[in-house]
C-alpha cells in the first residue's frame, strides 16, 4: 500500500506475503528498511527518512516483529536494517549513518556493485 504523507518519496509497507511481488516489479530504486516499534532508532528513521532528499523512488518499510520470514531471508541482525533494491535486483545492505549525505554515498556505492537476486 503506497502513501505519500508529506514525504519526498513514496512509502510502502511490505509484508512476508507481498514483498517479493512488489520488489521484483517496482521500477527505480527502493530502500528496504526493517524496523520495530520498540526500537528508538527505528522510530527516528520512520519519522525522519521520508523527509530526506535521497536518490530513491521509494522507502519500503518492513515491521521486523511481524515479518519473521523476511527477517530470516535478509539475515537481519540489528535494527534498523537497510537494503537496496533496484529494478528487481538486490544490491545488498547499507551500513552508514542515517543522514542524507551518508545515505546517498552508500546508495551510490551499493548500486555501483554487482546485482544479485532477491534473498
Amino acid at each position: 500500500m503506497a502513501t505519500t504523507k508529506n514525504s519526498i518519496v513514496t512509502e510502502l509497507e511490505l509484508t512476508d506475503l507481498d514483498a517479493d511481488h512488489h520488489l521484483l516489479v517496482l521500477p527505480g530504486t527502493s530502500l528496504l528498511i526493517f524496523t520495530s516499534i520498540g526500537c528508538a532508532s527505528c522510530r527516528w528513521a520512520r519519522r525522519e527518512l521520508p523527509n530526506l532528499s535521497l536518490p530513491l523512488a521509494r522507502l519500503a518499510w518492513i515491521d521486523a516483529g511481524r515479518n519473521g520470514g523476511l527477517v530470516t531471508r535478509y539475515d537481519v541482525l540489528s535494527l534498523p536494517a537497510l537494503f537496496v533494491v533496484h529494478e528487481g535486483q538486490f544490491y545488498g545492505a547499507l551500513h552508514c549513518r542515517l543522514r542524507a549525505a551518508d545515505l546517498t554515498q552508500a546508495l551510490e556505492h551499493a548500486l555501483a556493485g554487482p546485482a544479485e537476486e532477491l534473498p
